[in-house]
């Protein structure tokens, strides 16, 4: 990983000085032509949306990116489905489906918030609801 360029964050103990580094490199690599890929939730749960982070968006705002929003709808089948081996017995594995969304540009006056606002109502228009998120949307209801 450290060939391919990418950028690291310690998770361990206290960690500004890496935040603030990894904010630096981001800056740094954008500024030289590399692009970069963002996890604006900064780490991931099965059952639960989180929130966006505001490293990333910052990034882009400073340099006036373009950020193309991804999504990736992993089925919970996939998750406990011993994939390859089901294989070998009969077994299936529903599909992986990755969207690339329209790019949004970070400029021309657009704040960090509705920034984060565009890129999550892209990323979660085409991934289902699951666990919590589907029993909160029947109480609205």
């Amino acid at each position: 990983m450290t060939l391919s360029q990418h950028v690291f964050i310690v998770r361990t103990g206290k960690n500004r000085k890496s935040v603030s580094n990894l904010y630096e490199k981001s800056n740094d690599a954008i500024q030289s032509g590399l692009p970069m890929f963002f996890f604006p939730q900064g780490t991931r749960r099965m059952a639960v949306r989180l929130p966006f982070k505001d490293g990333a968006y910052r990034v882009a705002l400073e340099n006036e990116s373009q950020l193309i929003p991804v999504s990736i709808d992993i089925p919970l089948t996939c998750w406990n489905s011993w994939y390859p081996l089901c294989l070998l017995w009969g077994g299936s594995v529903d599909n992986v489906v990755l969207t690339v969304h329209k790019p949004i540009q970070a400029k021309g006056g657009i704040d960090k918030e509705e920034l984060k606002k565009k890129t999550y109502e892209a990323i979660f228009s085409v991934v289902p609801l699951i666990g919590e998120e589907v029993g909160e949307l029947k109480k609205r209801k």
